[in-house]
């Protein structure tokens, strides 16, 4: 999508699509693209909200100037959030716009000079500073850690447009409309969890904090710089973040597994056995190997229960799993039932670390746990099918 796109009287969309990185962060897979919105306020002063990433400069630098009558310069940049896929064009627009005044907070003003070496022309605002531009006002909030520290969104009070930063945003292109009643909401929303679970999820608690201080602002539009601009219903995106923040979870279980010959498959197998004869329905299962890390984590945020399996390789957890218990570590998840089962042939070691994670996390660990001995027996697998049965029985409230 190339065009600019009207969102309310003066403000417009001027963002682009990236179709061609393959992995967002250099971690997360981007199988349907990635946008990166920006903003354009024209009035008696003509505001930029955040960049996009430098590759895409042209293409933004052509729709601002399609807006803009012949000589009329940017007054304004807004920085929401220094991180390169918005901040990345800064340096090469201020030579088209020399005379542009940079806003952002303290913490913006050190990674301006870090990144960018810019140090003149920064004005720094601090906490419901606001600027009026015309007919419109500006107001800042600073939102700290969600997700970095300089973090930060804009408020537009005549309009009730909130340019929110990261927040609300998520993966996934923009294709031929911008306006969650113009996309596959439903997508969008996983990728919105799949973005927040994986970057956000471990700063939850700034969330929650970024939610107080917003809690008297009349939002009427949310638009951030990932995915949709939230107009019919902004309620919907709002609400769920609120929830995912405070890792309220629903009814259902993810199953993880690692196997490399078939046999925690097995015991994977009859935990799911388990699990559907005691009525979930809500089954996510994935093959670590297979599944990248990402989609795991998402559902894992999702759901109130996590079975996790895994053979041993070298006398220790399963690689790939490894990394996974770490991750879910990193972001201190809680408020989970948690059920764990393995395997080995010649020593031990899979299950052990599975329990240690088990017991280390703030969550409750529901039984029985098995451990198989090169293929499992049937002895083992009905124990399996026990595991699922309890779980089935521990998630519902």
């Amino acid at each position: 999508m190339s065009d600019t796109v009207r969102i309310a009287e003066g403000i417009y969309w001027i963002g682009v699509n990236d179709f061609e990185t393959n992995l967002f962060e250099a971690l997360w897979p981007l199988p349907r693209g990635v946008s990166y919105n920006s903003y354009i306020l024209i009035d008696d002063k003509v505001v930029l909200i955040d960049t996009v990433k430098g590759p895409f400069f042209s293409d933004f630098l052509d729709k601002i100037r399609s807006l803009l009558p012949e000589g009329r310069k940017v007054d304004y940049l807004v920085v929401n959030h220094m991180e390169p896929d918005h901040s990345g064009s800064i340096k090469v627009l201020r030579e088209a716009f020399p005379e542009i005044k940079i806003i952002g907070n303290e913490k913006t003003k050190g990674m301006l000079d870090a990144f960018y070496g810019v140090t003149d022309n920064v004005v720094t605002v601090k906490d419901s500073d606001e600027l009026e531009i015309g007919s419109k006002t500006l107001q800042f909030h600073m939102t700290p850690m969600v997700h970095w520290p300089e973090t930060m969104m804009t408020f537009e009070k005549t309009t009730g447009l909130l340019f929110s930063g990261d927040a609300f945003g998520g993966f996934g292109a923009l294709n031929g409309g911008i306006f969650d009643d113009e996309v596959d909401v439903d997508y969008f929303e996983d990728e919105v969890l799949r973005y927040f679970s994986n970057i956000v999820g471990r700063y939850s608690s700034m969330v929650q904090k970024a939610f107080e201080k917003l809690k008297n602002v009349d939002i009427k539009v949310v638009c951030a710089t990932h995915g949709p601009v939230w107009r019919k219903n902004p309620s919907r995106i709002i609400e769920l973040y609120d929830r995912w923040s405070k890792e309220e979870t629903e009814e259902g279980v993810v199953l993880v597994y690692g196997s490399m010959y078939g046999n925690t498959q097995k015991m994977m197998e009859a935990v799911a056995s388990g699990l559907v004869k005691g009525g979930v329905d809500k089954i996510r299962v994935h093959n670590i190997s297979t599944t990248h890390i990402s989609f795991i984590i998402r559902d894992i945020w999702r759901f109130r229960g996590l079975v996790l399996g895994s053979c041993t390789y070298n006398m220790e957890l399963f690689p790939p799993m490894k990394q996974l218990v770490s991750a879910i570590e990193n972001r201190m998840m809680k408020n989970r039932k948690i059920g764990v089962f393995g395997s080995y042939t010649w020593s031990g070691g899979a299950l052990k670390e599975l329990q240690e994670f088990a017991s280390k996390s703030k969550c409750d660990q529901v039984g029985p746990v098995i451990e198989a001995k090169s293929c499992p027996t049937q002895e083992d697998l009905e124990k399996c099918v026990e595991l699922g049965l309890n779980m089935a029985s521990a998630i519902k409230k």
